[in-house]
C-alpha cells in the first residue's frame, strides 16, 4: 500500500482524514443507532450471516458522505445488505438518521480508515460489489500521492470481491478520472465493460439518485465521469 518515509520511520498514507463535527440531532442518532448498526475494526473479520441476520449478497460503499445515496440504495434493495465506510463524522450521523427515519436493517457502516476495513474485517472474495463515489480528488499535483484510487489499493479492494462482480467507479473531475483509468488499467483481473479506456456511457445502477454534492458539480459544470469494472 502508499507509504511515505520519514526520518527513517514508515508510515502508511491513510485513505481518508476524520472531520466535521455532527449536529445535535445527528449526535443523538449516533448514540441511539451505533450499537446495533455500527461495525468495528477490533471485532476482525466480518460474518455477514450474524451481523445481518441472514444470507444475502453484500455490496461496500467506500466513502459515502452524507450517505443520501447509500440510504436510497439500501430502501430500493431490501434483499440485499450493505456496509458503508465513512468518516466524515456529520454523513454518518445523517445515515443513521435516515436509517431510523425508514426503518432500515439492510445497512451497517464502519467509522474507520478503509484499508484498515479492507485488511482486517472483510474476508476476500466475499463482495457482491464494491463502489466508490466521487473520492477527494487531491487536485494539486504535490498531493496526488493521496489519491485513494493507486494500484495497490485497487488490488486489495478486487480481492475482496467475487468473481463476476463489478467495482464501480465516479468523479466529476476530469484529471482524477484519467487517473483512474490509468490505475485499473493495471489490474489483470478487471474487465472494462465500456471498452479498453472507455468510460461508461450509462449511470451505475449503484447510484439510484442525484445527491446534493453531484448536483453542484453539475452546476459547477463539471462532467460526471464513470468506470463500471467486471472482476473475471
Amino acid at each position: 500500500m502508499s507509504t511515505i518515509f520519514l526520518k527513517h520511520k514508515q508510515f502508511r498514507l491513510r485513505s481518508y482524514v476524520p472531520r466535521g463535527r455532527r449536529t445535535n440531532a445527528q449526535e443523538h442518532a449516533y448514540a441511539e443507532l451505533w450499537p446495533r448498526f455500527g461495525l468495528q475494526v477490533a471485532a476482525g473479520r466480518i460474518d455477514y450471516q450474524s451481523v445481518f441476520g441472514r444470507d444475502a449478497a453484500c455490496f461496500l460503499e467506500i466513502g459515502f458522505g452524507s450517505g443520501q445515496s447509500l440510504l436510497a440504495l439500501a430502501l430500493e434493495h431490501p434483499d440485499q445488505n450493505f456496509i458503508g465506510v465513512e468518516t466524515y463524522q456529520p454523513g454518518i450521523g445523517a445515515l443513521f438518521q435516515g436509517i431510523k427515519r425508514n426503518n432500515l436493517t439492510n445497512l451497517r457502516v464502519y467509522y474507520s480508515d478503509v484499508i484498515d476495513v479492507l485488511e482486517t474485517c472483510v474476508p476476500n472474495e466475499s463482495l457482491a460489489g464494491v463502489q466508490i463515489f466521487f473520492p477527494d480528488p487531491w487536485p494539486k499535483r504535490r498531493h496526488h500521492q493521496r489519491r485513494l484510487i493507486q494500484p495497490a489499493f485497487i488490488k486489495l479492494a478486487v480481492s475482496k470481491l467475487k468473481v463476476g462482480s463489478i467495482l464501480h467507479l465516479a468523479t466529476d473531475w476530469e484529471d482524477y478520472a484519467q487517473h483512474m483509468m490509468d490505475v485499473i488499467s493495471q489490474e489483470q483481473t478487471l474487465v472494462n465493460l465500456a471498452g479498453v479506456n472507455q468510460f461508461a456511457t450509462n449511470r451505475s445502477l449503484q447510484r439510484p439518485i442525484v445527491t446534493k454534492f453531484e448536483s453542484r458539480a453539475v452546476r459547477e459544470g463539471r462532467n460526471i465521469w464513470e468506470l463500471h469494472l467486471l472482476k473475471y
